[in-house]
């Protein structure tokens, strides 16, 4: 009954459409929750009088989170399972978010930090248990098309976050911080009550039949093995870079269309969310492209759009650059998921402490901060420099698989 078609059913028959569907709602929660930083990034510079490196630290304090918290998570997940996980983060992000009511409060940018560092944290153990047991619901040959295909109800969150949280808050501008708490209390409220449903519900676990099954429960030994995987080690790289430019991007969009003086922040927002429509469309429309082209080609033709895009950026051309920047949320979009199953293909009971050293590269988003200190002391576009360099070593991985698997079919 293996259909490679949805690649929900495993070869004993087993259907994992239910738990498909569960595990795939979360990644609309993380992709809102994330979005709404670079919302937050101009606001609070609006509201504050704080440069772009003053502000970073919003994406600094949070991805920060996920660098402290990713092994310990693949270490809590490999112990007790994903559904545990799952609703271990869930529980931190839900308290994360209603932290923001005592910060409106405290009325100190530091508070806010806090609360944030709390809300990756919990994102941290979301994503460290999702993203792997999407790619082991089914057939592993369509692992990638699969991740994709939940991925891309993560760019819906981030659409909506954008969008709503974005004209809530910019329209509101000047009255000072206390309509920031609105937008997490409801967020964290939805996220307390979806913790309750997972508390509640049984998914399956993915038992593998290898040496390192028991090693992987209760052991360090799998965090060394893992490192002899290169392609699992390689695709780590070509993740961070992927996040180091994705976030950039996404957090200096508002502040570079309107410092180009190109239109205001409220309608930057609504600009930046048609980027993200464009992102959400690229992942549907990858996921389905998948089942035809190979993942690793798909990720090389996209790194190859990515590059040409970033440099129409950098030729500061004005409104072809602007059309260009959009185009990098098409291209962009199969990245992260692409990447994540490839660099778990193959490693069996090692896939939940691979994932949770995965999950360290949003880290990479602290490279805001230096495009932050680039943008300050230059123009509006040399840091985009940056993102190129991380689209070239995007590329380089996927030409490395392409190579790899033309020499070694599978």
């Amino acid at each position: 009954m293996n259909n490679p078609k949805n690649g929900l059913f495993r070869s004993n028959g087993t259907n994992y459409l239910v738990p498909f569907i569960l595990i795939t709602t979360l990644f609309f929660l993380w992709g809102f929750a994330r979005a709404i930083l670079d919302v937050l990034n101009k606001h609070f510079q609006n509201e504050l009088n704080i440069s772009i490196t003053e502000s970073s630290l919003i994406q600094v304090t949070t991805y920060v989170g996920y660098f402290l918290m990713a092994i310990p998570a693949g270490l809590f997940i490999n112990r007790f399972g994903y559904r545990r996980g799952v609703v271990f983060g869930l529980i931190l992000f839900g308290i994360g978010s209603l932290l923001f009511v005592p910060a409106t409060e405290a009325a100190t940018f530091y508070a806010f930090l806090f609360a944030l560092f709390i809300i990756g944290c919990g994102l941290t153990f979301l994503e460290t248990a999702a993203n792997p047991y999407v790619t082991e619901l089914g057939a592993r040959e369509t692992a990638s098309s699969r991740l994709n295909l939940s991925q891309s109800f993560n760019g819906m969150g981030c659409l909506f976050a954008t969008f709503a949280v974005g004209q809530f808050l910019f329209q509101n501008s000047g009255d000072g911080l206390g309509n920031v708490a609105l937008p997490y209390i409801v967020l964290g409220v939805v996220v307390l009550v979806i913790a309750f449903v997972f508390a509640k519900v049984r998914l399956p676990e993915m038992e593998h039949d290898d040496a390192m099954a028991v090693k992987a429960k209760y052991g360090r030994e799998p965090l060394k093995k893992v490192w002899r995987h290169k392609f699992f080690v390689y695709g780590l790289i070509a993740l961070l870079a992927y996040e180091v430019a994705e976030i950039s991007i996404n957090s200096y969009f508002i502040n570079f269309v309107t410092g180009q003086g190109w239109m205001d922040d409220a309608t930057a927002s609504m600009l930046l969310t048609g980027g993200l429509a464009f992102f959400m469309v690229g992942r549907f429309g990858g996921s389905m492209l998948m089942r035809r082209i190979p993942a690793e080609w798909m990720l090389l033709y996209c790194a190859v759009g990515s590059v040409v895009c970033t440099l129409l950026v950098l030729l500061d051309l004005g409104r072809v650059s602007l059309v260009a920047l959009m185009g990098i949320y098409l291209f962009e979009a199969i990245m992260f998921p692409t990447i994540f199953s490839l660099a778990l293909r193959n490693l069996g009971s090692l896939t939940k402490t691979a994932s949770s050293l995965l999950m360290m590269t949003p880290v990479g988003g602290c490279g805001f901060l230096l495009v932050g200190i680039i943008a300050d002391a230059t123009n509006l576009v040399i840091p985009f420099i940056i993102p190129l360099v991380g689209y070239i070593l995007v590329g380089l991985y996927g030409f490395g698989l392409v190579v790899h698997y033309r020499e070694k079919p599978e």
